[in-house]
């Protein structure tokens, strides 16, 4: 293993070798698919704020997918960082532009890309996968919940970009956060970037095909159902800590027609919860397989 006060190259980590962007073109780019183009680079600041700049300009065509090998100012929900060790993990952007589903719908997209993205995982890592609402992938670790992903998704151009960061092969001594987690430690059956990004893009498509045929419309689509099989906050006491520095502790009981998290507070009254930060209090629930 390369010394930590190494020079940085591309092969300084053979474990972590580069990704082949022309055999990721040949498995993923056909005439009839989604996916136009597809571009790694090997570092930059982030994949999300670099598509939306381009779909700002206008003439963005949609399936446009940016890989990173490593993002050095990556962003989740409320901005904050999303880092790590270069080709650690996958971190990629999409540009879609769903004309024609109405733009009120369009809210289930970053919930699809956390359906999509926990199915594929789960079928290419042999790792069972959890969805927080709204946008945390988890995986469990030692009997623990551990945030091994993020979603991301920002109004651009005429379309939207979504933002998906995974933890794959970090070690232990390189999580982020104690409450942080990686596929390989949650015991992967495989940590081959190529094959994990594969399967989520191809998730991707599938279940975007499913949502726009079905005019968005996310029960009719399957995708309510689906997102509420896999969703780790559900049946728990959670505390939801909303803007305005305002809170609200009750049992997640459902995911409505609009992607929001259903409370049932103590007093007897449901609330649902469109934005803001979930903390999980009490009681489980079974990962996505």
């Amino acid at each position: 293993m390369t010394p930590p006060d190494a020079p940085h190259n591309r092969w300084s980590d053979l474990d972590r070798p580069p990704l082949n962007v022309a055999a990721l073109r040949r498995g993923l780019l056909r005439p009839d698919g989604l996916w136009t183009s597809l571009d790694v680079v090997d570092a930059t600041g982030s994949t999300n704020s670099d598509l939306a700049v381009r779909a700002a300009g206008g003439g963005l065509a949609e399936g446009t997918v940016l890989v990173a090998e490593e993002q050095t100012a990556g962003r989740g929900r409320l901005d904050r960082s999303w880092t790590a060790p270069p080709r650690s993990g996958l971190f990629l952007s999409v540009y879609l532009n769903p004309g024609g589903v109405p733009v009120e719908r369009w809210g289930w997209l970053p919930l699809l890309a956390g359906v999509a993205a926990a199915t594929g995982l789960a079928q290419s890592a042999g790792v069972d996968m959890a969805l927080k609402w709204p946008n945390d992938l988890l995986v469990t670790i030692g009997g623990t919940e551990r945030k091994t992903g993020g979603i991301l998704a920002e109004r651009a151009g005429e379309g939207v970009v979504i933002g998906i960061g995974l933890n794959v092969s970090l070690r232990a001594a390189e999580l982020p956060a104690p409450h942080a987690g990686s596929l390989a430690l949650a015991g992967a059956v495989s940590t081959d970037r190529e094959t994990l990004l594969r399967a989520v893009l191809r998730s991707l498509e599938q279940w975007y095909a499913r949502w726009r045929d079905a005019n968005g419309d996310a029960a009719e689509s399957g995708l309510q159902a689906a997102y509420a099989a896999g969703c780790a906050t559900l049946d728990r006491t959670v505390r939801a800590e909303l803007p305005g520095d305002r809170s609200v502790v009750g049992e997640a009981v459902a995911i409505d027609g609009d992607g929001r998290l259903v409370l049932a507070t103590g007093d007897g009254i449901q609330e649902p919860v469109s934005a803001g930060d979930i903390v999980h209090l009490r009681g489980e629930r079974g990962g996505l397989t």
